[in-house]
């Protein structure tokens, strides 16, 4: 029975004709589509079980037939309030919902105070991480130290502050009525869970090239999620600002690529992770957009997303008996619980930008966003380091400026034009 899990976790290897690293042939366990199926098993071992329980709730009427004291809560998990999700086309909304002449001044400075606090969050979280997962601890002039391999616990360990401090916000602030059921957060949280995993194990098989080529044109694939998951309409201006800000951005980053060390080549596995990556990413974005129509805040929706993503890792890790494991080497390294902490702390501040920003402009701006953060972190170490910009590089910078100058005239110009639709008409709904 273990030739299997070991015969499909070999084919990458042979379908690339090379040789799998010596690091990876230490055990068959540590194979990346084993671990895959192991984590995968662990989630399902507490997703069935929810949605039976689903099932079973919903079949026997149990919102009208329902008592006792576990009544409230099932109500929550299951069926929610009888909050109707907010659609801009329904005539109930309240005439407050749309500021009088919101000005396009203060709409920007929120846009650039989203974008600062991204920035700053995940540049801090990427260094971080670095540190985490490519160096050692407790290194001497005899021992050289060990590392920290369990990615799956710093994912617990980043979501689980990140619920607390949520948590405590909304105990402490008033909140809008919560309106969507509880278990729908699931979804967005399982594939956040597994977009982070397989980022971090695409980073064994694939080189630095394709992995920027992979996020610089990931607005294209979160388009098209949006479309399948929230039944979006697009303009055809929005796809091209999108392509044209995918393509700038790769110019620019490839441009720097040769001064990077290139550690690993790029392999079937690399490709297959990254794409699980961009899938599962790109369904995280879309489906958080789609909750924001319930009337909820972004701390409401950070807090029900952790809910359940604390919930999954945690029961994968101790079904895997990773949990004690990790405990012991924070106990082992202070310098490392210093390190996870602070990690977390950057995770819980770049979540709480998240959701602002996908909850007032929606998923494809964020994903633009982020899909910026690589090229001013290299725009960055140019200006401190003192690295020149190539030609190619700097006419990359000039694509995504155009591409966002097109972007904003457009937008601006549709407002303009929706204004003057007579009533009753709606227009294209947009990201």
């Amino acid at each position: 029975r273990f030739c299997v899990p070991l015969l499909l976790a070999a084919l990458p290897a042979m379908a690339t004709g090379e040789e799998m690293p010596p690091a990876l042939q230490d055990s068959w366990g540590d194979f990346w589509l084993f671990r895959f199926f192991i984590n995968a098993a662990g989630y399902a071992s507490i997703v069935i079980p929810g949605f039976l329980l689903i099932q079973y709730f919903k079949r026997r009427n149990y919102l009208e037939t329902g008592r006792g004291i576990c009544f409230p809560v099932i109500k929550s998990c299951v069926f929610g309030s009888e909050v109707k999700p907010v659609h801009p086309e329904d005539g109930s909304l309240p005439p407050r919902v749309e500021p009088a002449e919101p000005s396009t001044a203060r709409q920007v400075l929120k846009l650039l105070f989203c974008a600062a606090g991204l920035q700053a969050s995940y540049l801090t979280w990427g260094v971080l991480q670095e540190r985490v997962m490519t160096r050692t601890y407790g290194a001497t002039e005899t021992d050289p130290g060990e590392k920290f391999k369990d990615s799956q616990f710093l994912v617990f360990m980043n979501r689980i502050l990140a619920f607390t401090v949520a948590g405590l916000y909304c105990a402490l602030t008033k909140q809008p009525r919560h309106g969507a059921a509880m278990y729908k957060y699931s979804f967005a949280s399982l594939s956040n869970i597994l977009s982070s995993w397989c980022q971090y194990e695409a980073l064994k098989y694939i080189s630095f090239p394709t992995q920027v080529l992979a996020k610089a044109s990931k607005v294209i694939p979160v388009m098209m999620m949006g479309k399948l998951v929230s039944h979006k309409s697009y303009e055809y201006w929005e796809y091209l600002t999108a392509a044209l800000i995918s393509v700038g951005v790769s110019m620019f980053l490839l441009s720097s690529a040769p001064n990077r060390h290139v550690s690993t080549v790029t392999t079937f596995s690399g490709v297959v992770l990254l794409a699980g990556y961009i899938v599962f990413d790109s369904f995280t974005s879309n489906w958080q957009d789609a909750l924001f129509s319930y009337k909820m805040s972004p701390v409401q929706m950070m807090f029900g997303v952790n809910v359940f993503s604390c919930l999954f890792t945690v029961g994968s890790l101790l079904e895997q008996g990773a949990l004690l494991e990790s405990v012991h080497f924070m106990a082992r390294h202070s310098e490392f619980t210093a390190h996870a902490v602070l990690l977390s702390v950057c995770s819980a501040c770049g979540q709480l930008f998240i959701f602002c920003t996908i909850n007032h402009f929606g998923a494809a701006v964020f994903t633009i966003i982020m899909t910026l953060r690589q090229a001013f972190a290299i725009l960055l170490s140019c200006f401190i380091y003192g690295h020149t910009v190539t030609v190619v590089g700097g006419l990359g910078i000039a694509v995504v400026f155009v591409a966002l100058f097109l972007r904003v005239y457009a937008r601006s110009r549709m407002k303009k034009r929706s204004k003057k639709l007579p009533a009753g008409e709606t227009p294209v709904q947009k990201v």
